[in-house]
């Protein structure tokens, strides 16, 4: 994480959402090189993903260049802006999430592969993290 918000919360929860929507469209490149014979389905699926990370990612990024430069001011309706553009991010990781999970439970090349299924567990924990420290840093305000 970076430290330039200091206690401000949009920038805080963006430098959160712009650091996990990267690791997670780096996540779907990861699950398809790990899995070499990975059903065609899911394969296309994880592009997808990862289109829709990298979308969600440059979003981010947008905001954050958008309050840094406002100096300091985030007027209510780009405050109510970012909160939709959380809530967005909150909503794709719980839905990669169940995708994940969903691929652990059908998919046979990953139901076969050990280290396929340490990988995914892992990566299910990391955009929980991400969707937990969401929360915590929306909610504290």
């Amino acid at each position: 994480m970076q430290y330039y918000y200091g206690n401000q919360m949009p920038l805080r929860v963006l430098d959160e959402a712009e650091f996990w929507k990267h690791q997670e469209e780096e996540h779907t490149v990861v699950i398809r090189e790990l899995v070499g014979n990975l059903e065609q389905e899911y394969i296309e699926a994880l592009k997808e993903w990862e289109k829709a990370f990298a979308a969600a990612h440059h979003r981010v990024i947008r905001y954050i260049e958008t309050v840094n430069r406002s100096n300091g001011y985030v007027s209510q309706a780009l405050y109510q802006d970012i909160l939709q553009l959380i809530s967005f991010c909150l909503q794709q990781s719980e839905e990669f999430i169940t995708f994940c999970r969903t691929m652990m439970a059908e998919s046979e090349p990953i139901s076969t592969n050990p280290t396929a299924q340490v990988v995914l567990n892992h990566i299910i924990v990391e955009s929980e993290y991400f969707i937990g420290v969401a929360q915590t840093i929306l909610y504290q305000q």
